[in-house]
């Protein structure tokens, strides 16, 4: 059974798999193929791979031999082209019935596991690539930032005068936001964090920034951890409150995301036009519509005086320790698969394989607990 990846999109500098999880592969009986040069933006090189015995292949003949194809990013239907039927495609997928990659899929009697939708569990830490990944994407917003900010972070005592900490505020304190936080705090910043979430203020302040919350009897924490949608009380009141601090911030690092929906608009530009001269913002959610109004998704844009930095993929810019993580997260996710491997299995109790298996077989979600309803 083969296990193998593709060359990325050139906007996608991570890879899949690394050498080390290709010699794990390789030991538990799998053979592992990549398309030519598919680690070299992440600085990986064939040679690294073919050392532990990875296969280079041309991307027909990987399509046609792969049984499994780990991807980084949702690929379109035409990138698959050529996959044997019954194969099995793992990546960031969305769950969207309408999705042309999922009907292709389903008519093409593959596989399609979605990275986004394992459960959070303790059994599935391993497997959770949505946290590897914003982990790295809070620890890179923060040194953008900084490498934008004309200022100096920390406070200093000098001989030529007393410098000032600058002021961050983050907003949505999920494994980005907290992240954020720490980094930000490492570098000496004053940090302020906002999250719908009451349960994130413990979080908060044990990492020594000062949670601030909308003064309403109000809380929004899905089963699963995340945060949902607000009443519109609720967000008139939370609106006044981030304006009120991003006035007085100098960096704004916006992190919020509701799984499945389009990202909430919590920087509106009316209140980036009040913000300080020089001040900074990264918006984390552009690939989900951005959680600042003037935010542009893959740019850096000047509005006014304020900088807006919107790249969709910030752990890319942190390519080989961002590959390193999501290849692991891939091989615990394997290793669950096929207990007596190389043999993949789907077992249909499994609450991974129910959350996260989008198609099987032709059919749409085969594995969810289907409500039976009284006649």
């Amino acid at each position: 059974m083969m296990i193998a990846t593709l060359l990325a999109p050139d906007n996608e500098t991570r890879v899949a798999i690394t050498p080390n999880s290709a010699k794990h592969f390789i030991k538990s009986g799998f053979e592992v193929a990549i398309e030519k040069n598919a680690g070299l933006a992440a600085g990986f090189k064939d040679k690294d791979y073919e050392q532990v015995g990875v296969s280079i292949q041309n991307k027909k003949n990987l399509l046609e031999k792969a049984n499994v194809l780990l991807c980084i990013n949702e690929p379109a239907p035409k990138e698959l082209d050529g996959l044997s039927e019954g194969a099995l495609v793992i990546g960031h997928i969305d769950n969207n019935p309408e999705s042309k990659l999922i009907t292709w899929c389903q008519e093409k009697q593959l596989t399609l596991f979605s990275m986004n939708l394992i459960p959070r569990i303790s059994r599935a830490q391993s497997m959770d690539s949505l946290s590897s990944q914003a982990n790295l994407a809070g620890y890179r917003a923060v040194l953008e930032a900084c490498s934008q900010f004309h200022r100096a972070i920390p406070m200093m005592m000098t001989a030529a005068g007393m410098i000032q900490p600058a002021k961050v505020l983050i907003l949505g304190a999920g494994v980005a936001g907290l992240q954020a936080i720490a980094t930000a705090k490492r570098l000496g910043a004053v940090v302020y964090a906002f999250d719908v979430r009451r349960a994130a203020k413990e979080q908060v302040e044990s990492l020594g920034a000062e949670f601030i919350e909308v003064s309403q009897n109000e809380d929004s924490e899905t089963k699963g951890g995340y945060a949902s949608e607000m009443s519109e009380e609720y967000k008139k009141l939370q609106a006044e409150l981030i304006d009120q601090y991003a006035k007085l911030a100098d960096i704004v690092i916006s992190t919020a995301l509701i799984p499945g929906k389009k990202a909430p608009v919590l920087l509106y530009k009316k209140t980036v036009e009040q913000m300080k001269p020089g001040s900074v913002i990264v918006d984390l959610a552009t690939s989900r519509g951005g959680n600042c109004e003037v935010s542009a998704p893959d740019k850096t844009i000047k509005h006014g005086e304020i900088t807006v930095i919107g790249f969709s993929n910030m752990a890319g810019l942190v390519p080989t320790t961002a590959s390193e993580l999501y290849a692991n997260n891939l091989v615990h996710l394997i290793d669950a698969l096929a207990p007596t491997p190389p043999e993949i299995t789907l077992n249909p109790n499994d609450e991974i394989i129910q959350q996260a298996v989008l198609c099987h077989q032709n059919q749409y979600l085969p594995f969810q607990v289907k409500e039976t309803q009284n006649a």
